[in-house]
């Protein structure tokens, strides 16, 4: 069985997303940013960084115990566990891995960046806030363009797509007001009528 800590925001639910998808019985332990969950001594002890998600595996590698942080590992371990999302090699599996990194890094990061600049630093000017939002969807651009012609990301449904879709949503009234991605609505609308997707987007409240 697998224990997965999450809070209801992007991070947390690329966590569920991946296990509902790859069909691995979990637990689900939902924390309150909030309230200082995440910096808990019991939690610390899962992840000492303070963040979710964290996943603790009792039946990992060589059947021993196994704690793996970080949204985009859990993905992977999740994918490696069950032998889906991610081809075993050849051109598809980087494909599915650089998207993933796409999604993990510029994505991510910027989106979070965003948060932080409207919500949290000293300095919340407009200018600010439209930099990283313009950054952003720059970023979803690239997604846009390399689904012309593609279902998916890599082509068939992958580490990649598990990524990326719940920042869509996290973001999805600022991709909207965008011009131009038709590529990526018209995957997201796919990704959202998955019944997996569906319930690791529900997961947590």
């Amino acid at each position: 069985m697998i224990d997965v800590y999450m809070a209801p925001t992007a991070n947390g639910y690329r966590a569920t997303v991946a296990l509902e998808e790859c069909e691995l019985p979990y637990r689900l332990h939902k924390l309150d940013i909030g309230k200082g969950e995440t910096r808990t001594p019991e939690y610390l002890r899962i992840n000492p960084a303070g963040m979710i998600p964290a996943i603790v595996d009792d039946d990992g590698p060589d059947g021993k115990p196994l704690t793996v942080t970080q949204s985009a590992a859990i993905i992977i371990y999740a994918a490696e566990k069950s032998g889906r999302f991610l081809p075993q090699g050849g051109a598809a599996r980087y494909t599915a891995l650089q998207w993933l990194m796409q999604a993990a890094s510029d994505i991510a990061g910027t989106s979070g960046n965003l948060f932080r600049v409207e919500n949290s630093m000293p300095d919340t000017t407009q200018g600010n806030s439209d930099y990283f939002k313009n950054r952003l969807v720059n970023f979803f651009r690239d997604c846009d363009r390399q689904l012309e012609g593609r279902e998916f990301i890599a082509g068939e449904i992958s580490v990649a797509d598990l990524m990326l879709y719940p920042g869509f949503v996290a973001r999805k009234a600022l991709l909207d007001s965008a011009t131009g991605l038709t590529n990526l609505q018209r995957w997201a609308e796919t990704m959202a009528a998955r019944p997996a997707v569906q319930r690791g987007m529900k997961a947590g409240g």
